[in-house]
């Protein structure tokens, strides 16, 4: 009897408590966080995550180096990193030179979060993170003289343009959804010891569909820029090649033989968390957080 492939799965039963990667989240306060700091640090914390959240921003060069689908759940753009519990563009904490690392990752270990009593967002950070120092020397300071540093400052900024880019990504996955544009789909492989691997869980647009849009629709989305960003998912699905020899390349260096299929029924399998490009609900231990921002409409 053949052995089965071993499964992972983009889309989640449910929704996690927290986003992916975060582990325990502190709204930043002056004074709570007046000695904390920001240690020099790696892509340790990305290795085990084979898919990452995309916006819209960033879909056209990402998909250079990632194939870009949609999680099943929610239709959030999502980079494929691999096609186990593995990231395949990390090593020795390393994200690999020649690939583009995503916005997601980048703005980690920050993050906005909201409160009770409070309107928008405030900044946020993960003290559970390696990199976070509750005291000391070691790192760049969090806050100077009772005001954010200069690299909170930066954080805020990059996490603000993270979350426009994260509004107009929804209205992008709506836009796919209203349209029925999205079909559910699979990727398997056989590596060279035989092993099998499979990802499912995902959707991607359908191109017969997709080329059948009424004129209307596709003057407004070509306008809108929706017409690229789909030709941009498309296009990267051709890294899946690429993906896939990439993951032979932890076993030996040869051919994958791989196929394409609808999902089979993964309701009895084990699914690892999805990820979650939306900031959870965190309730301020001290009052009125240093770090606090509106949210602005796209």
């Amino acid at each position: 009897m053949a052995e089965p492939a071993a499964k992972t799965t983009i889309a989640p039963e449910s929704a996690p408590m927290l986003p992916l990667f975060y582990k325990a989240l502190q709204p930043l306060h002056a004074q709570i966080h007046a000695d904390w700091r920001l240690k020099s640090g790696d892509a340790s914390f990305a290795h085990d995550t084979p898919f990452v959240p995309v916006v819209v921003s960033e879909i056209a060069v990402a998909a250079h180096s990632y194939p870009i689908v949609f999680a099943a759940d929610g239709a959030q753009p999502v980079a494929v990193l691999g096609l186990e519990l593995r990231n395949l563009f990390v090593e020795n904490g390393r994200w690999a030179a020649e690939a583009y690392v995503p916005a997601y990752v980048r703005r980690y270990p920050f993050t906005f979060v909201t409160q009770p009593g409070f309107d928008g967002f405030s900044l946020a950070i993960d003290s559970g993170s390696d990199r976070v120092a509750q005291g000391g020397s070691e790192g760049a300071a969090l806050f100077q003289d009772g005001e954010p540093s200069e690299l909170t400052r930066q954080a805020l900024e990059f996490c603000a343009a993270f979350g426009r880019d994260a509004q107009l990504t929804a209205l992008f996955s709506t836009a796919l959804r209203e349209k029925d544009l999205l079909i559910d789909r699979r990727a398997d492989a056989t590596l060279p010891d035989g092993r099998k691997l499979g990802l499912d869980g995902f959707q991607i647009v359908d191109a017969e569909k997709f080329n059948a849009l009424d004129d209307e629709t596709v003057v407004a989305w070509h306008r809108q820029g929706i017409l690229a960003l789909v030709h941009h998912h498309l296009a990267s699905l051709d890294r899946f090649r690429a993906l896939l020899d990439r993951q032979a390349l932890l076993s030996a260096s040869s051919h994958v033989a791989v196929t394409q299929s609808s999902p089979a029924d993964a309701s009895d399998r084990e699914k690892p968390s999805a990820p979650d490009a939306s900031a959870p609900h965190a309730e301020d231990p001290a009052g009125t957080p240093a770090t606090h921002t509106k949210p602005k409409k796209a």
